[in-house]
């Protein structure tokens, strides 16, 4: 492909595909065409359009370089101007497998150059090939394997006046060490099995987010493509515009060896080493150590070893990173380099738990190889690393484990050649060796036949020599296992072991230039299996050299890489406006009627925590709660412990449950009297007790398209799934829906780790093509979030039983949270006109009569955003064999029904309208003035979906909007302050206890040794959202019982629609509570209705008297007639209240 320049009528750059694309690689002719935006917007939006060769006007452009461009990095802002980083020379490295029909083809970049979209000031430094070095920078690479002039000429340059603003990272990202796929056929991001897991086309959109380096400024790229039509995507992708790249070292070998007798001629293989460097916490050596808060640590390689013939692919894994805990080190001091440890224990061990919760999601099971020596600083960190281990381990975690290994200890005691005999016989790393396996496909089916399920986790003091020198140890073994399996003659072969012995050493060069500016000690050795004097010489010289680029050099290189990463406070990302598709777009959204129709449905919606239980109770009081319901189109329902939350369970996930109650669910609908149709199990996902089913109606399958599952753990950290969240995503005609069944954290005070859990689930829980939970139109929530009501346990029970639902829920956590945009923004709720479902003693309507005596809480809850969905009801149903009652909510939802013809027809009728030319003017003409008449800072591209928090409601708005209740802060009633946290959380108050079957699983953790860890997940700060404003007390929503008094301390709750059919209980109608024997069923009221009642008792109308303490019948909260059990006297504390 080529760059050109074009200046009028405005500065654009483009790149098009090349004659030799066209014909030789058959690539479509297509450009890609930059400008910068209008105004204020110049130096942080681009104007970016995709367009066919021939609608571009090149008459008087320049091309910008001699030779052909290999792609585009991305856009950055800095120094006030817009830049684009192409680039200009790469070299390619070979293909990682001889099979010519599975092509895995690397490249190593070797000169990228940055671009200006604003002005030509920077136009002659950004192609000179030697261009001067920032003086705050300096020459901070010491390559010796790596020419930086492509074409092989060394020309004396004239130091120019000013230096190019992105001199810098033209440095890093022209030293040899960043790589990229350049077939664009397959995902150097990622892992053999990984990728094979897949079993799906290569997407450009999906990689490994730890180890693409230009994610910040390729982001805006990707969004852009995102937005394309497929047709056009595709295109885009074949023509290899955007480029994603790694930072490592990549190494490749072709090697002939024998072959069966029966084959003739030799085999060919391949062997190779792909190391990736992660971005999350990069730096150069001395500014860039131990770990951060989100658990990431500095120098993060995963480095894979890569063999294949043509039938064939194997791969093992391992992975290196600095000491996961807070700690520095000074580079010139007297006495040495001295090691201080910068965070207590205490302070630093969530983010100790955070970096291994992701190597076991990761990977699965992780052995730590210490190489540490004894002497005093590294001793110091030895103990801290153990002690924190110990800590993981105590809570219950076998998932990772450690071998000690005094690398510099045995060396000096009996030489380098009795690493390896001593290196196995560390019980650890027999295990490993033995237990992880490795990775094979079968390139005929693409098949993966044995994957990885651990990793060893290598570490010394920077990761760097003495780490290479172990990780090439543990490739070879694994290796010479694999190949004892497959060709027993291929063990003996010393060419094999010869480029193995190469690329690891090349392997450990690259690695520690990037990190420590110089190549790796011990490189000799492992080159050539011999101590010699020369490679002793080399080392002191390296390391004499390690230490002046350290001290003296490195401050502007890492400057140099927080740049590039978009580190810095001041950085503003670049967003892109594209004229064409983005005008479309949005006269398509605003045209929607035109082409679609809408289809109303009715969703149920379901809850209900097991406690373990299998199913007993007939479940079609809850399925169907009405006599005159009607069926709905999808059943969601959601379950939580399905299965005790035993250390059995969580190891090992037993899915024989969840396929019984989908059974008895199943026939339990089709004992319905009223049944007109049959329900099939659309999608059903577990997570160990967690577990999520929707069923849909047998005729309406044909409508229901792209059904994805997805879990998401936050038990115990991150590590285990005794807690976290399944969601299942469909679309339902051509509307989204996302559905999350959760199990958040318990314990009564614990209100900041539900809250952690909440956005772990938002930013963790994904679907493929990048989908998350935000992505969708609707959705709904169904779980058991565990927040608990701030009140002491006497005052919940009294007000509980005695309806006065509107204290109870001014003092609960949920809402309090939501209130504080801490959890659940931009979600509704229907109004809770039942009693608190938690907890009860089975089989009976009292509350918690245990030892315990826990708190009841409405822990059980449904919330939801998005336009189409109504809440018609929002209740619980009286199911007793669990310590927790159902709830449900029956949405009438409307869905919206794309006529493709009519849409597509008119989609091409605006982008005709749009795309048409007078003559003498092209397609890129006329886009660039009407990007300049309409003005891009009036026209803004549409955002792309937020991580956190999710779309904000309606009722978020500067004004509130109609058909909203407002339900006043408690003004009589404080939260109660939490007593201290015991030693055993399960011999607490009553408002530390926590559910039965975390009790069973604290206990058995003791004995038996599974080893889940408790993590605190990180907190993300959501975008300030506006409290809308208050409202008068006539339409405060409350419960008869008890009136607070009007204050202007208010905040609104919007119904929209849907609140026109909530169902009050008659027990709550009439502005007063009633007692009753007989047998009534709920009748929908009108809002103005409930309003009525509400403002005639803040005008204190008078109730009937109120039945006193004993065991008369009454009406449940569900309105189902059952025997009241006595009721609790009523507390001091509430004596203030009016008992009415």
């Amino acid at each position: 492909m080529h760059l050109y320049l074009r200046d009028a009528p405005q500065r654009a750059l483009i790149l098009v595909t090349s004659f030799d694309d066209e014909t030789r690689l058959n690539r479509p002719r297509r450009a890609l065409v930059f400008r910068a935006g209008e105004g204020t917007k110049a130096n942080s939006q681009a104007v970016v359009e995709f367009l066919r060769k021939e609608d571009v006007d090149l008459v008087g452009a320049i091309r910008l370089t001699q030779y052909e461009v290999m792609g585009c990095l991305g856009l950055i802002s800095v120094g006030g101007e817009l830049f684009l980083a192409i680039v200009t020379s790469a070299a390619v490295i070979g293909n990682l497998t001889p099979n010519p029909t599975r092509q895995e083809q690397v490249s190593k970049i070797r000169e990228v150059a940055f671009f200006s979209l604003n002005s030509n000031t920077y136009d002659d430094l950004s192609l000179a090939s030697n261009a001067p070095t920032s003086p705050t920078i300096g020459a901070y690479e010491t390559n010796d394997s790596y020419d930086r002039d492509p074409f092989g000429q060394q020309t004396q340059t004239t130091q120019p006046v000013y230096e190019h603003p992105c001199a810098a990272l033209s440095k890093i990202m022209s030293s040899g060490t960043f790589y990229y796929a350049s077939d664009g056929k397959w995902d150097i991001s990622s892992r053999l099995q990984v990728r094979t897991k897949r079993q799906t086309q290569h997407d450009h959109s999906i990689f490994d987010p730890r180890f693409i380096w230009n994610e910040y400024i390729v982001g805006s790229l990707m969004d852009f493509r995102s937005r394309l039509d497929p047709s056009e995507r595709d295109e885009l992708d074949t023509c290899h515009f955007i480029i994603l790249a790694i930072q490592g070292h990549v190494g490749l070998h072709s090697i002939p060896l024998p072959a069966p007798p029966r084959s003739g001629g030799p085999a060919i293989a391949t062997i190779a080493t792909i190391s990736r460097l992660g971005w999350k916490r990069a730096g150069t050596r001395f500014n860039t150590r131990g770990v951060d808060d989100d658990g990431n640590v500095a120098n993060f390689v995963e480095t894979e070893t890569l063999f294949a013939t043509n039938d064939a692919s194997w791969s093992y894994v391992q992975v290196r990173g600095s000491i996961p805990l807070f700690w520095e080190q000074q580079g010139l001091q007297i006495g040495g380099q001295r090691i201080q440890i910068t965070r207590a224990q205490g302070a630093s061990q969530p983010a100790f738990e955070r970096h291994f919760a992701q190597l076991i999601e990761e990977y699965e099971t992780a052995h730590i190889i210490n190489l540490l020596g004894t002497k005093e600083n590294e001793a110091t960190l030895t103990a801290t690393y153990t002690a924190h281990l110990q800590t993981l381990r105590a809570n219950g975690n076998t998932g990772v484990s450690m071998s000690n290994l005094d690398f510099h200890g045995v060396v000096r005691m009996v030489g380098h050649d009795a690493i390896p005999a001593t290196l196995k016989s560390l019980d650890g790393v027999q295990n490993g060796l033995n237990n992880y396996g490795f990775t094979s496909v079968e390139h005929a089916s693409n098949a993966l036949i044995t994957p990885q399920v651990g990793v060893f986790r290598t570490n010394c003091l920077d990761c760097l020599d003495r780490t290479n020198f172990i990780q090439d140890i543990i490739s070879k073994l694994s290796l010479e296992h694999y190949l004892r399996n497959v060709q027993r003659e291929w063990v003996s072969s010393g060419q094999l072991w010869s480029f193995h012995r190469e690329l690891w050493a090349e392997n450990g060069d690259a690695l520690s230039r990037i990190y420590a500016g110089t190549g790796a000690l011990n490189t000799s050795f492992t080159r050539t299996g011999k101590r010699t004097f020369a490679g002793l010489l080399a080392d002191a010289t390296k390391s004499v050299a390690r230490s002046y680029i350290n001290n003296f050099q490195d401050k502007g290189k890492q400057a140099a890489i927080d740049l590039l990463l978009g580190n810095m406070n001041t950085q503003q990302q670049v967003t892109i406006f594209d004229p064409i598709h983005d005008s479309v777009r949005a006269a398509l959204a605003q045209r929607l009627d035109e082409y679609s129709s809408p289809h109303k449905c009715q969703i149920f919606v379901g809850t209900w925590n097991l406690n373990g239980r299998p199913p007993v109770d007939n479940l079609l009081s809850w399925l169907f709660p009405r006599a005159d319901s009607t069926e709905p189109d999808l059943f969601v329902l959601g379950f939580q412990e399905i299965v005790p939350l035993t250390a059995q369970q969580i190891v090992q996930t037993d899915p024989e449950k969840k396929r019984m109650w989908e059974d008895y669910i199943l026939g339990t609908l089709a004992t319905h009297r009223d049944r007109s149709t049959e329900y099939v199990v659309l999608r059903s996902e577990q997570l160990v007790g967690t577990a999520l089913i929707v069923l849909c109606k047998a005729e309406a399958t044909r409508y229901v398209r792209n059904v994805e599952a997805a879990t998401k753990k936050t038990g115990l950290g991150g590590m285990s799934g005794n807690k976290g969240a399944v969601g299942i995503r469909l679309d339902y005609y051509d509307s989204s829906f996302c559905f999350i069944t959760a199990h958040l954290a318990a314990g009564h005070v614990n209100v900041e780790e539900r809250n952690s859990d909440y956005r772990t689930i938002v930013n963790g829980l994904s679907f493929l093509r990048g989908k998350t939970i935000g992505s969708h139109e609707n959705v709904i929530w169904l779980a058991d979030t565990n927040y608990r009501i701030n009140l002491e346990n006497n005052e919940v029970r009294y007000l509980a039983v005695n309806d006065q639902l509107g204290v109870l829920y001014d003092a609960d956590q949920l809402k309090l949270a939501m209130e504080a945009q801490l959890a659940f923004m931009g979600y509704e709720e229907g109004p809770i006109l039942f009693r608190p479902t938690y907890r009860y003693d089975l089989y009976s309507d009292e509350y918690d009569t245990s030892e315990k005596q826990r708190i009841p809480a409405w822990t059980d809850r449904v919330l939801y955003r998005g336009i189409g969905l109504d809440l018609a009801v929002y209740n619980r149903a009286e199911l007793k064999q669990s310590d927790h009652r159902p709830i449900y909510a029956i949405f009438h939802a409307t869905v919206r029904v794309i006529n493709v013809a009519k849409k597509n027809a008119l989609q091409a009728q605006l982008l005709a309208e749009l795309t048409h030319t007078n003559a003498g003017e092209s397609l890129d003409q006329k886009l660039s003035k009407m990007a300049i008449k309409i003005g891009i800072a009036r026209t803004p591209p549409p955002p792309p979906p937020p991580r956190l928090p999710e779309r904000p409601s309606r009722h978020n708005t500067l004004g509130p909007p109609e058909g909203i209740f407002t339900i006043s802060k408690p003004t009589s009633s404080k939260p109660s302050a939490p007593s201290p946290q015991p030693r055993d959380p399960f011999d607490s108050d009553n408002e530390h206890s926590a559910s039965s079957s975390e009790e069973e699983l604290y206990r058995s953790s003791l004995m038996v040794p599974i080893e889940p860890t408790p993590i605190s997940n990180s907190t993300v700060r959501a975008w300030p959202v506006k409290l809308p404003g208050s409202r008068s007390v006539s339409e405060t929503r409350s419960t008869p019982d008890i009136v607070p008094q009007p204050t202007s301390d208010t905040y609104t709750l919007s119904s929209s629609t849907s609140f026109e059919r909530v169902e009050i209980p008659n027990s709550l109608k009439e502005g007063g509570l009633r007692t009753t024997t007989e047998e009534e069923f709920h009748r929908p009221v009108s809002v103005s209705a409930v309003a009525s009642m509400f403002e005639a008792k803040s005008k204190e109308v008078t109730s009937p008297t109120r039945p006193s303490n004993g065991a008369p019948a009454s009406r449940s909260a569900s309105g189902i007639t059952r025997t009241a059990p006595p009721k609790p006297p009523k507390p001091a504390s509430l004596a203030s209240h009016s008992s009415s």
